[in-house]
């Protein structure tokens, strides 16, 4: 069904039909100029916002757009995980090129569902609007926190010990599978000529790379794990760039250095494989890759034992003093200056 045939009232109208809202925040959610969220006792509101543009966060040649969606709540989800928030509601805004059809927005939405009932947040409003640059997806996400209990990035304190959650690089190498497929399939288009071509890329034994590019997971269950353990991180954020720039930033905004350990990083086996099929070092992927959407965080001193006891966390190093550098100590002893070389939209 072509977008024109609905409208872009009808196509709201379509998309959140099925609605319900959870939240008891929630007074009015979609159908007015407004959603209407009341606040809670004794808590605050925070607000993230991301923009996802094709061509430039996503490719529609290997991305299904179901899951499109469903990333691109999460990746908002994780944002209020890492200030220690309850996400609660978000918006959902679209500016969509004319190849698109209803049912391809369909699926988009279904993903963005999904992954609103995994969390428990409610969609409460957006907008829709055409696109002369193909797709482009703009989630606005609210969450409520305690006041004492958020986690700013500027917290941590020398002697801090830094944590990190599950595994690094995988999202990356991930990326470097489907690039590598998608130029095969280019490729074969132009010798053969014809562009409706089958293609059918090999991805066996492979699974978890892709899922961790194309369907993350924020890391709701490791502040679970915090709560119950009795740990308040002194700061946190989540791994959307790469350790390394998000590391980077932790020491910028707490005005202190850092000491980490390459045999310390969590890698998985699959992350390995794949860096040396492409003849890339597994630490540089994993301390630059970015989208592992991780939790990256510290913890006083006093309560190490209570991390390491932690599933699916690692103690990686400790916060030191400024002027001692941000330093990784490499596998033989060697020690480097940490450098954000994730993505830089200049």
């Amino acid at each position: 069904m072509e977008i024109s045939q609905l409208g872009e009232f009808g196509l709201i109208r379509r998309l959140t039909k099925d609605i319900e809202c959870r939240q008891s925040s929630t007074l009015k959610g979609v159908g007015d100029d407004c959603a209407v969220i009341a606040p809670t006792d004794g808590e605050v509101t925070l607000v993230t916002t991301d923009l996802l543009m094709e061509g430039v966060h996503f490719d529609l040649i290997y991305t299904p757009l179901k899951h499109l969606g469903y990333k691109a709540v999460v990746v908002n989800l994780s944002d209020l995980y890492a200030m220690n928030a309850t996400p609660r509601q978000l918006t959902v805004s679209l500016a969509i090129g004319k190849r698109f059809q209803v049912e391809d927005i369909d699926a988009l939405y279904e993903g963005m569902r999904l992954a609103c009932e995994k969390y428990g947040v409610d969609i409460v409003g957006g907008d829709t609007t055409a696109s002369m640059t193909g797709l482009a997806i703009s989630i606005t996400a609210v969450g409520t926190a305690r006041r004492e209990d958020i986690v700013y990035r500027g917290g941590a304190k020398e002697t801090d010990l830094i944590c990190v959650s599950g595994n690094l690089g995988a999202a990356y190498m991930g990326l470097q599978l489907l690039e590598r497929e998608k130029a095969v399939y280019l490729q074969q288009m132009k010798e053969s000529g014809n562009n409706d071509m089958p293609f059918e890329p090999d991805f066996a034994g492979r699974e978890y790379l892709l899922e961790r590019q194309l369907k993350p997971e924020p890391r709701k269950d490791i502040l679970e794990q915090l709560r119950q353990a009795g740990i308040r991180p002194t700061s946190m954020m989540d791994i959307s760039d790469g350790l390394s720039s998000e590391l980077l930033h932790i020491c910028h905004e707490g005005q202190c250095g850092c000491r980490i350990y390459e045999e310390r990083i969590p890698l998985d086996y699959q992350t390995a494989v794949a860096a040396e099929e492409f003849n890339m070092n597994v630490t540089t992927c994993a301390l630059n890759g970015g989208e592992d959407y991780e939790l990256l965080f510290t913890v006083p001193l006093s309560d190490r034992e209570k991390a390491e006891a932690l599933e699916d966390v690692k103690v990686i190093g400790y916060i030191a003093k400024k002027d001692q550098g941000k330093i990784l100590v490499t596998r033989d002893g060697a020690e480097f200056d940490l450098k954000a070389q994730g993505w830089n939209p200049m």
